[in-house]
């Protein structure tokens, strides 16, 4: 026993304990002051003797922690300054997580460290001046933090820095020159921060080490300075979306390392320069929507490009030949200048083209017949050009087509029959050349179609019955052709079919009923063909259909009474040979000419009765008159009173200053109303909205109908002149903007401008009423449990599609500036249009002037990060508006509100997704079992709201993806050539579908 207890003594006395060590005690604090929800650090056990072992931590060979690799674990909380105990800590990366705070000036006290990644975090404030004192620090990344003011100019004065990223940031002083001292740098990005103009410093032609020179939206302004020319070792360069002006220096030509060069998106001018032939690596050569002007060098094409971005110049001549040699060009993309002459024989012969954009130009000649000779064409956009001849037989062959573009050339021929059935094709435009022959039945194997538009050719033949395999078909477009035959049954089968349009052929037979089961038509125009037969009631279960036109045909029989049920902009029967009564509804003055050449029909309206009809009328009328002879005394006293009335609402109306004779009236639509209707309904009593801009009334009017009136606000109260003036420019830009957008558009998910009034003081706007208000009053209100998740997903396709057709249809595209939930309204049946255009901007007079921005634009929590602090809008504006829109449907919460502190609607739904998941995001009014299409939209939503603009995809591209996001449809493999890791191509798109 004795002995027992002498060896448990001898144990505990002579053993030692083990313990961690010290370096494992400081981060072990540093743990403490993380809040981890994800439990990353979990493994950091405190009873290890030393921390190397642990997740991210690496030690050299004397247990001395040399790397902590924290990238991307959901941590939260301060720089841990206690790291800097850390004496041979060398390698530090706590990049996309939730660091916050201010950078201490302490951190110098890091003296070993080599590499220093914080990028992606939530730090604020200035940069500390201290860092430059570490003395071997290789490696900077503070990208996409909140860091403000100015880049300290101690940050001259790095002895071996190689890497220096502060991307997307939020300085605002000018672009630092002293950067220029710094000659070990190897990479340079101070892209997407909003300095203060600024020229690019000439002194960074002196970081002749330098390989990566990145400058996006910089706010850099002035000319290239030739400088640059010196860094010999640069591989990319770009200085992209800027205002940079005067010609692309020669100096540049001299960089023979150079792989990527892009200058797009800035003011450039004079012609590309010679000598470009010596930039024997360069791959990538976009100096696109500048004002180029010349010839395209033929030894720029000389070079082994991979792309070729030259387009919106004033690029003029020939396209050379020797591009065709290039062995790996993939991206041909000059639309938009006034280039001429033929395509080069041999293009896509020598390299795997996937897209072709050569549209807005002056080419004529064929289309090569070697395009898709390596089988990866995807995209050949020819828009508006003088191309001739017939559709290469090898393009029939092309299966890898996706988007394929003739409109507007002077192609004729047969289109090959194989060439209506190309499998992937999403969108095939042939309008407006002179195309003849068939529609192939072949035509069924191209069961990725969407878009089916051939208008102003001369096909001719029959509608193959197979083209109600279309299953994705949302539009055909016929008209303009000589396509005869019956409409096929089969077309019932295209539940998608948002627009049909075969007006002016020779179609025959009867309109099938089971157009019926288009429950998507919007738009049906069978105008001017030899349609006969009764016009089928079943049209009347259209739900969203707007347009219908079915006038100039051999139509008969009566009009069917459940037309009534139709919400029209477009109702045409004329010309027809129908009769009996007109439905009720449609038995007004407004409607007159929608009846006019049918000889048989009757009603109220004038010369739309027969003799014999109009005798048995006139009977009625005789017995009415009599009848009305024992109330007249009445009527007297009736129309004494009316009169009186009359009177005292003139006077009334002159009191307040509304002189009606002095009202001009322009209209946009065929009215059924006047002015005087208008201005007798603006009373306090109707007014159902008021806004920054102005109050908005709902008007009844005499035919029953309801129109909503928006009267702009004019003087002020107080009667100070330069308010009253300052209020008079402002009511005048919101008018101007209003008619001259929505004047000239027509769209289903734009609001309807019916007409304006104007007189000096007072303008006013007529719109369609739309029943369901604002998509924001009502999805914040009581009322939102209203809108289920398929009504929201409606209104979202539906805006999406509105956004659409303002930014890639319109001839100048049109940016609405102030897309936001209440700008959505809602028609009976929640269809959505996209409404106030009163700061909105067509795309090429954005920029020009001061006068394009004499309206703030953008509301809170809507803004664009990027607009904040340039102050420019673009396209990819709005599509971070419609975003945060999405948000708000999949959410069901506000874009700003209290629960959100400091936050808006993206950042918590952000925040919320890494901390708590998605289940927190979701709106719990909406049915869980819709949880996983819910989310593919919060996806497209947090897409739409990339931080970076670059990131955003066209909306042409959004509507596509809403669309198609119900498919489990693989994507196409990432394209390969791009070296820039903050480059995405975007794929937008241009030209006019209408």
């Amino acid at each position: 026993m004795l002995l027992h207890l002498s060896f448990f003594f001898f144990f505990f006395v002579f053993v030692p304990v083990l313990s961690l060590n010290q370096e494992g005690l400081y981060l072990q604090q540093v743990k403490n002051g993380f809040d981890d929800p994800d439990g990353s650090l979990s493994n950091w056990n405190p009873h290890d003797t030393t921390p190397c072992n642990w997740a991210g931590v690496k030690c050299d060979s004397s247990l001395s922690v040399t790397t902590l690799d924290l990238k991307s674990q959901n941590l939260y909380g301060p720089f841990p300054l206690l790291l800097c105990r850390l004496r041979n800590l060398t390698f530090l990366s706590l990049s996309l997580n939730s660091i916050n705070g201010s950078l201490p000036l302490e951190i110098s006290t890091c003296q070993n460290l080599h590499h220093l990644d914080l990028s992606q975090n939530l730090l604020v404030g200035t940069l500390p001046p201290s860092l430059p004192s570490i003395p071997n620090l290789i490696y900077l990344d503070l990208s996409g933090n909140n860091f403000t003011a100015q880049i300290p100019p101690s940050f001259g004065s790095f002895q071996k820095l190689q890497v220096l990223s502060l991307l997307n940031n939020l300085f605002n002083e000018t672009v630092p020159a002293f950067l220029g001292n710094v000659t070990t740098l190897t990479t340079l990005n101070l892209s997407y921060n909003p300095f203060s103009p600024s020229s690019i410093p000439p002194e960074y032609g002196n970081l002749t080490n330098l390989r990566f020179l990145w400058l996006t939206m910089c706010n850099l302004v002035g000319p290239i300075p030739p400088s640059l020319g010196n860094l010999h070792r640069l591989i990319d360069l770009d200085v992209s979306i800027n205002d940079l002006v005067g010609p692309i220096p020669a100096t540049i030509t001299s960089l023979s390392s150079l792989v990527q060069l892009e200058l797009y998106s800035n003011s450039l001018s004079g012609k590309i320069p010679a000598g470009m032939s010596r930039m024997t690596s360069l791959r990538l050569f976009d100096a696109a929507v500048n004002s180029l002007e010349g010839e395209i060098p033929d030894d720029l094409c000389q070079l082994p490009l991979v792309s070729l971005h030259l387009y919106e110049n004033r690029l003029t001549g020939r396209l050379p030949e020797s591009i065709a040699a290039s062995p790996g060009l993939y991206e041909l993309r000059v639309f938009g200048n006034q280039l001429n002459g033929t395509l080069p024989r041999d293009l896509g012969r020598n390299s795997p083209l996937l897209l072709v954009d050569v549209s807005d130009n002056e080419f004529s000649g064929e289309i090569p017949d070697g395009l898709c000779a390596k089988g990866v064409l995807e995209e050949l956009l020819i828009i508006d050009n003088k191309f001739s001849g017939k559709i290469p037989a090898s393009l029939a062959q092309c299966r890898s087509l996706l988007r394929v573009r003739l409109k507007g050339n002077g192609l004729s021929g047969e289109v090959p029959a194989s060439f209506w059935g190309l499998p992937h094709v999403y969108l095939l435009e042939l309008a407006g050349n002179s195309f003849s022959g068939e529609i192939s039945p072949l035509i069924s194997s191209a069961t990725n179609l969407s878009l089916l538009l051939i208008s102003d050719n001369q096909f001719a033949g029959g509608i193959p019955a197979e083209i109600g395999s279309l299953q994705k078909l949302v539009e055909f477009s016929g008209s303009g052709n000589r396509l005869s035959g019956s409409i096929p049954r089969t077309i019932g089968k295209l539940e998608l079919l948002g627009r049909l349009d075969l007006h002016n052929n020779e179609l025959s037979g009867e309109i099938p009923a089971e157009i019926r089961s288009c429950k998507k038509l919007s738009e049906l125009n069978l105008a001017e063909n030899e349609l006969s037969g009764q016009i089928p009631p079943g049209i009347s279960y259209l739900p969203v259909l707007n347009y219908l036109d079915l006038s100039e045909n051999r139509l008969t029989g009566e009009i069917p009474i459940e037309l009534q049920n139709l919400k029209l902009n477009r109702f045409n029967l004329s010309s027809n040979r129908l009769s009996g009564k007109l439905p009720p509804l449609y038995a007004n003055e407004r409607y007159r000419e929608s009846f006019l050449g049918n000889p048989g029909l009757c009603g109220d309206l004038q010369e739309l009765c027969s003799d014999s009809q109009r005798s048995e009328t006139k009977s009625h009328r005789l017995l009415w008159l009599l009848r009305s002879i024992f109330i007249l005394a009445g009527l007297v006293l009736v129309v004494g009173v009316g009169w009186f009335y009359w009177r005292y609402q003139n006077f009334k109306k002159v009191k307040k200053g509304t002189d009606k004779s002095k009202w001009t009236l322009t209209s946009f639509h065929k009215l059924g109303f006047s002015e005087y209707e208008i201005l007798d309904c603006l009373d306090e009593d109707n007014v159902i909205g008021s806004g920054a801009s102005g109050k908005v009334y709902k008007a009844a009017l005499s035919s029953g109908e309801l129109v909503a009136v928006k009267k702009l606000w004019g003087g002020s109260k107080k009667g100070d002149e330069e308010e009253d003036e300052r209020r008079r420019r402002i009511s005048d830009d919101l008018f101007r903007a209003e008619v001259d957008t929505l004047g000239k558009i027509r769209h289903k998910n734009i609001v309807k401008l019916w007409c304006c009034c104007a007189t000096r003081d007072c303008k006013l706007l007529v719109y369609e009423y739309m029943p369901n208000g604002s998509l924001g009053d009502l999805l914040h209100s009581s009322k939102g449990s209203l809108l289920d998740w398929p009504t929201r997903f409606k209104i979202a396709v539906e805006a999406a599609e509105g956004l659409s057709y303002l930014h890639h249809d319109c001839v100048p595209p049109i940016v609405h500036r102030d897309v936001k939930s209440n700008n959505i309204l809602l028609d009976g049946e929640f269809g959505a249009r996209v409404a106030d255009f009163g700061v909105a901007k067509m795309v090429e007079a954005i920029g020009k002037g001061p006068e394009s921005m004499s309206v703030i634009a953008g509301s809170c929590g809507y803004i664009a990060p990027e607009y904040a602090y340039t102050l420019r809008v673009n396209e990819k504006s709005d599509i971070y508006s419609f975003g945060v829109v999405i948000l708000e449907l999949v959410t069901g919460k506000p874009p700003v509100d209290p629960e959100f502190g400091e936050k808006d609607l993206v950042k918590w739904v952000c925040a919320t997704l890494d901390q708590k998941g998605v289940d927190h995001v979701l709106d719990s009014k909406l049915d869980a079992c819709l949880k996983e299409e819910m989310c593919k939209v919060l996806n497209i939503g947090l897409l739409c709201t990339s931080p970076l603009p670059i990131n955003r995809p066209p909306m042409r591209r959004v509507v596509k993806m809403l669309l198609e996001m119900m498919e489990n449809k693989p994507k196409p493999a990432k394209k390969e050539g791009r070296l820039s890791p903050y480059y995405y191509e975007d794929g937008s798109d241009h030209g006019s579908v209408v």
